[in-house]
């Protein structure tokens, strides 16, 4: 499975080989179990704006900005951008709503993940599209010693938000490395597609609602059905390419 994966990359992106000295990880949906909040919190926020909005559509835009966010929303409905007044009412709500739900856990077998991808001697560097910052605030507590905070691509890094290049791109640069010493950990369609254009061997992990069918058509190389999965299987796939 691992061969076959890496081969179609490498016909993919033309590479001569992949050669792991990195990992990016992605923040909401594979560090932290925050994607339930996310989604209520947009629904309700756009609802104030009369804005349709799903729980699925928040998921499927998981990894956008929060200014394409919400005119992903005004477009669908009023064929136009949000209005920058429009935007900080969306946002801020939206942000205030999602401090009310419970503090998102670790996905199940992420810590355990990224010890095995530290005790490799691999770098590891959080790409998040988020821009809350009460879950910034929450990685050095629960994955102490594993991240460098000051070294995380967030909202706030990029012009252009997931599904660009960008924010993969500028975590390829942080970490000092090429596209093919570097593998991408995603969840969320659009973050898949980052990873692929910045030609990084990218791993999907279903962690929410989306079925696994669309992370595969987002263009992952390899998708895991659980980070349990992707932990069980670490090992036997880096240590072929390190």
């Amino acid at each position: 499975m691992f061969q076959a994966a890496v081969t179609k990359y490498l016909k993919r992106t033309n590479h001569s080989n992949l050669a792991i000295k990195a990992v990016l990880f992605d923040m909401d949906g594979v560090l932290f179990d925050s994607m339930p909040g996310h989604a209520k919190s947009w629904v309700e926020a756009m609802a104030a704006y009369d804005l349709p909005f799903t729980e699925y559509e928040g998921y499927l835009n998981e990894g956008r900005t929060g200014i394409t966010t919400v005119n992903y929303g005004f477009n669908k409905i009023f064929q136009r951008n949000a209005t920058a007044e429009e935007f900080q009412g969306i946002y801020a709500l939206k942000t205030a709503l999602f401090e009310k739900y419970p503090k998102a856990k670790r996905i199940p077998f992420s810590f355990e993940l990224a010890e095995k991808i530290k005790a490799q001697g691999l770098d590891r560097l959080i790409v998040t599209g988020s821009g809350q910052k009460s879950l910034w605030g929450m990685i050095e507590s629960n994955y102490p010693n594993l991240f460098d905070t000051s070294r995380m691509v967030t909202s706030l890094d990029v012009t252009y938000g997931k599904p660009h290049p960008e924010p993969y791109l500028m975590g390829l640069e942080k970490a000092s490395v090429e596209a093919w010493e570097a593998v991408v950990i995603e969840n969320a369609p659009l973050g898949i597609e980052a990873a692929v254009a910045a030609n990084i061997f990218t791993i999907a992990v279903k962690t929410g609602i989306l079925e696994e069918k669309v992370l595969h058509d987002a263009g992952a190389d390899l998708v895991f059905s659980s980070m349990e999965e992707l932990y069980r299987n670490w090992v036997a796939f880096s240590e072929k390419y390190m």
